[in-house]
């Protein structure tokens, strides 16, 4: 049961540092088109694209979206490990 719920913190953590990387590369020019970056962004942007569509930009330029995605994939990745441990 625990092994459960250690697997869904895992994913939860991959896909957290996938999103960190993903908005690491935005720094970088070019870095987007790259192999690595067309891969992430094929993962991470449709995730994002809900949380982009409902947060504009602050000053257009600044896209908090991706954190507001980071907290929301934890709630529910915590969430989701809290019933499994109460039923299982």
């Amino acid at each position: 049961m625990a092994e459960i719920s250690r697997f869904i913190w895992m994913l939860e953590q991959i896909y957290t540092f996938m999103i960190i990387g993903y908005v690491l590369l935005s720094w970088l020019p070019n870095a987007r088109e790259s192999f690595i970056g067309e891969w992430l962004g094929k993962l991470v942007e449709p995730y994002l694209s809900p949380f982009r569509r409902f947060i504009p930009p602050i000053g257009g330029m600044l896209d908090i979206s991706p954190i507001v995605a980071i907290f929301a994939l934890q709630f529910v990745a915590y969430g989701i490990i809290a019933v499994i441990d109460v039923f299982v």
